[in-house]
C-alpha cells in the first residue's frame, strides 16, 4: 500500500476517535439523540465529513503530485519565463461548490432557521422583558429620583466623551453645563442644521437663506459674530438682540423658546431638546455624537431630565 495513503487512513482514524471521544465527554451519542439535539448531531455528521473528505482531497492531490506530468497548453503569458497551463477546474470543484450551495440553503431555511433558538436570541429576549418590568417599576419616579437615576446613567453612557463633570474634557465633547456655547451657534448660523432636533428632518437654512428683516439684506459676518454671542449668553444684553429679533426670532420666538414644529427652544436646555438628540445625534462645531438607542423609555427620560438640569444650576 503506497505510504501516502496509508498514512491518509491513519490520520482519518486518529481524528475521528478524537471526535468519538468529544462526543463522549459532552454525554455520547445517545444522549443527543435522547434529547434530540439535532444541532449538535448536524455538527458531529459535519465533523466527520470534514475529516473524510479533507484527508481524501489532501491524499488525491498529494498523490496526483508525486505521480503526475504537466499536460495541456500553455498560456501566452509568462513570469520571468514560468508559464501557465490553460487547465478547465477540476469538475469535483463545481460538484462541491454545487453541494455547499445546496446545503447553506437547507440549513438555513429548514436544518436550522435563523428564527430559530439561540443564546443571542435568549439573552436578548430576557433583557426585552427586563426592561419592561424596569419601565413599569420605576415609571412614576419624582424628579429628584428621576435626575438621580439619570446621573448614574450619565457616568456610563455619557462620561467617557463629556467627561465626569460633564464639561466635554477640554472641548472634545460639548460642555453640557452651559447651554450652548458661542462657537456652536456659529457652526449651526454659518452651516444650517438638520439634526433632527424637532423630532423629523425639519433644516434651518445656512447663512445665505438668512435675512435680516431689519436690513433687508443677508445676515453679515459681524451679524453672526454678535447674534452667536447673544445667543451663548442666554439671550441678555443688547449686543445681538437686534439682530436675533430680525433674523432668529421669526422661527425661534422673541424669547428663543421655539415654536412647536418650527425651531427647537434655544434659550435653555430642555429634556425634549436632550430627548431629540439621543434618538437621532447630532452634527457640530466640535464633531458628530451617535444616537443612542439602546436605553429604556425610563432611562430615556431620567439622562434627558438630569443633563437638561445640568446647565440650569
Amino acid at each position: 500500500m503506497n505510504k501516502t495513503v496509508l498514512a491518509a487512513i491513519i490520520v482519518t482514524i486518529a481524528m475521528l476517535g478524537f471526535t468519538y471521544a468529544a462526543v463522549e465527554m459532552a454525554g455520547g451519542l445517545d444522549k443527543l439523540i435522547k434529547d434530540g439535539d439535532w444541532v449538535n448531531m448536524l455538527a458531529i455528521l459535519g465533523a466527520v465529513i470534514l475529516v473524510i473528505a479533507t484527508t481524501f482531497v489532501v491524499t488525491k492531490y498529494v498523490r496526483q503530485m508525486q505521480n503526475d506530468t504537466a499536460s495541456g497548453k500553455l498560456a501566452e503569458e509568462t513570469w520571468d519565463g514560468i508559464g501557465e497551463y490553460k487547465n478547465e477546474p477540476p469538475f469535483g470543484w463545481f460538484v462541491l461548490y454545487l453541494i455547499m450551495i445546496i446545503w447553506a440553503i437547507w440549513y438555513f431555511l429548514a436544518g436550522y432557521p435563523v428564527n430559530s433558538y439561540s443564546q443571542i436570541g435568549e439573552y436578548n429576549q430576557k433583557v426585552a422583558e427586563h426592561d419592561v418590568k424596569f419601565n413599569e417599576q420605576y415609571k412614576d419616579m419624582d424628579d429628584e429620583t428621576l435626575k438621580e437615576m439619570g446621573g448614574s446613567i450619565f457616568i456610563v453612557q455619557c462620561a467617557p466623551c463629556h467627561g465626569l463633570q460633564a464639561d466635554g474634557i477640554n472641548g472634545q465633547a460639548a460642555d453640557l453645563t452651559a447651554r450652548i456655547s458661542e462657537k456652536s451657534v456659529k457652526y449651526v448660523v454659518l452651516n444650517g442644521s438638520n439634526s433632527n432636533l424637532m423630532g423629523t428632518s425639519m433644516p434651518m437654512p445656512d447663512r445665505n437663506g438668512l435675512l435680516n428683516s431689519n436690513t433687508s439684506a443677508l445676515i453679515t459676518d459681524a451679524e453672526i459674530d454678535a447674534v452667536s454671542k447673544y445667543v451663548a449668553g442666554g439671550l441678555t444684553g443688547t449686543e445681538g438682540a437686534d439682530v436675533f429679533a430680525g433674523t432668529c426670532a421669526a422661527c425661534h420666538g422673541a424669547d428663543g423658546k421655539g415654536m412647536e414644529m418650527v425651531a427647537p427652544n434655544i434659550a435653555q436646555m430642555s429634556p425634549e431638546m436632550v430627548g431629540m438628540v439621543l434618538n437621532h445625534g447630532k452634527k457640530g462645531a466640535i464633531g458628530a455624537m451617535p444616537a443612542f438607542t439602546n436605553l429604556t423609555e425610563v432611562q430615556h427620560k431620567a439622562i434627558n431630565a438630569y443633563v437638561a438640569s445640568l446647565s440650569q444650576k
